[in-house]
């Protein structure tokens, strides 16, 4: 019998016989539970992840830390970001198709008529596409949460709410297999087959497999977009230069909030920053809906002394981009040299421990509610702005166990797997062509901005925003979501998929995380069905299998 054949069968009798359970020995433990596949992180990969295996017959658990379903596209990323609406199929064409389906129905029109959203300038042209192609792109955050609840429980998946991965030692290993993970409550999860869907990578990094965080230097992997990045970085900057000191023209006094004095870096070089977060609000102007902008307990007026000094320099605009959601909502982005993204405070994030992650995320939500509340009320601000942001604010049947603010922070980037195969820049370009697709990605390379600094004229200045095209639907390697040969023989990384950061800036977009959940499912299962580890599945099996389920694999 080979040695693949082996290891499956051991993982199939580890439930009865055990001879190590986290330092205890015997049977198995009512505190332990077994399936075939194992998938942490409920966000939208997640639940395409755990989905797909269900349908294919297996017994499935989706452990997500939160109370809620669809990370991101469920926590106020309602604009999806797609590049080319005819490269998503499978389970993420699926779930669009079911949002489609759910506004065709009258009752889900309260604040406004289909028809009216749909006559408006965003979404005119967008219309028709959407009627023959019934998916709706555009939508409410707890209508992409029911939606991923739904077909959850259609499919059976055993969904488990409110545990996190133990990060001490909360990933046992035998050899290059995982036989199980063990959450923070001690509850303990085995199985056959692993799927890391979280934005974080936690169970990958347990497992040890290779993971980078940061930017690349663009010599590593022969980029040109990729490291520092002062040239590019001409999109959401500041367009009046703004002293950025405590006393106007004083280096001496210090540098405010959110500016550091270092230089930029060399152009091209790498280094360990991460593209900033920040919250996806959905805002709403229907007045029965709305709840008034709040100033924080903990609101610090230096925090906004760049932003109001820009508004005195001639600055004249609403810094933020409120995409249009149904029924008088929105999705509201980042927008312009002084916004939403809190720009160089996360990056301790990607390898830090829940308490420091909690801590981020609370030091993130503070700035943007007091940036809000700023823009509403603070009298630097001019009136017409402050009379234009008065007239939103946060929808009040949206994340309602959460003062109506998002329960997922817009994590951008975090770690990044270092697998056989890494998808870069040269992807994005079609000058190198993945022949083992598992989904394509569509959306332009797109890295916001990663620090704030001083340049020689002494104005501040953001660094890292890049916004470049891609050549077209391209497809992105089976192999960037299988850890290397010899790592980890049962585990598949989705989200956090093995690429550079300028490739992972068109990656990284909730449809493509979908699709890629459905594609390491399949490798799952039928992985499982021959008994192989992740890395010895023959591609062209796993390729009929995605092709029948709908998956697009190859641009025409």
């Amino acid at each position: 019998m080979d040695s693949a054949r082996c290891w499956f069968l051991r993982g199939c009798v580890c439930v009865f016989v055990l001879t190590s359970v986290f330092g205890c020995s015997g049977a198995t433990r009512s505190d332990e539970e077994f399936f075939d596949v194992v998938v942490l992180g409920g966000t939208s990969g997640g639940v395409a992840a755990a989905v797909q295996a269900a349908r294919m017959g297996k017994s499935v658990v989706l452990i997500e830390s939160s109370e809620h379903l669809g990370g991101l596209t469920s926590g106020g990323l309602g604009a999806t970001d797609i590049g080319n609406k005819k490269a998503i199929g499978g389970i993420a064409r699926e779930f669009y198709h079911r949002v489609y389906l759910h506004y065709l129905k009258g009752d889900s029109w309260i604040f406004e008529k289909r028809r009216d959203y749909r006559k408006t300038g965003e979404h005119r042209s967008g219309a028709e596409s959407w009627d023959r192609e019934k998916a709706w792109w555009m939508f409410e955050p707890h209508v992409a949460e029911a939606i991923f609840e739904e077909m959850t429980r259609q499919a059976k998946v055993t969904v488990v709410y409110g545990e996190r991965l133990d990060l001490k030692g909360g990933v046992q290993k035998e050899g290059s297999r995982i036989v199980a993970i063990k959450a923070e409550s001690g509850r303990i999860f085995r199985g056959k087959m692993f799927i890391d869907a979280t934005y974080e990578g936690d169970l990958m990094a347990g497992a040890g497999v290779s993971y980078t965080v940061g930017r690349e230097s663009n010599s590593q992997y022969g980029e040109t977009l990729n490291g520092v990045q002062t040239k590019n970085a001409r999109y959401h900057q500041f367009e009046k230069p703004v002293d950025p000191y405590v006393r106007l023209g004083e280096p001496s006094s210090g540098l405010l909030a959110g500016v550091h004095g270092d230089g930029p870096g060399i152009e091209g070089e790498g280094d360990h920053r991460v593209q900033a977060y920040c919250f996806r609000m959905c805002l709403t102007d229907a007045e029965e809906n709305r709840v008034a902008f709040a100033k924080p307990k903990d609101y610090d007026e230096q925090r906004y002394e760049l932003l109001l000094r820009y508004y005195e320099a001639g600055y004249d605009d609403i810094p933020w981009l409120p995409h249009m959601m149904p029924n008088r909502k929105t999705d509201t982005n980042n927008k312009h040299g002084f916004s939403t993204d809190n720009i160089g405070m996360n990056y301790d994030y990607p390898d830090a421990d829940y308490a420091t992650r909690e801590r981020i995320i609370t030091e993130h939500a503070s700035y943007q509610k007091g940036l809000m509340w700023t823009l509403a009320n603070h009298p630097r601000i001019p009136m017409h702005i402050r009379e234009q942001v008065s007239r939103w604010g946060l929808a009040q049947d949206e994340f309602i166990d959460n003062g109506n603010w998002p329960h997922q922070l817009y994590v951008r980037e975090a770690r990044r797997m270092v697998s056989d195969y890494v998808m870069t820049e040269q992807n994005c370009r079609y000058q190198r062509v993945a022949s083992d697709s598992v989904g394509l990605g569509a959306y332009g390379m797109d890295s916001h901005n990663t620090q704030r600094y001083v340049d020689s004229h002494g104005h501040a200045r953001n660094e890292g925003d890049v916004q470049v095209a891609v050549a077209g639907p391209y497809p992105i390697s089976y192999r960037s979501i299988i850890p290397k040969v010899g790592e980890c023989m049962n585990l598949l990384v989705p989200v956090c998929v093995s690429s550079t950061h300028i490739a992972f800036g068109s990656i990284r977009m909730e449809p493509v995380f979908m699709v890629l959940g459905q594609s390491a499912a399949t490798t799952a299962c039928l992985a499982m069905e021959e008994g192989v580890g992740v890395q010895d599945l023959d591609y062209q099996r796993l390729r009929k299998q995605l092709l029948r389920d709908g998956q697009i694999l190859k641009w025409k």
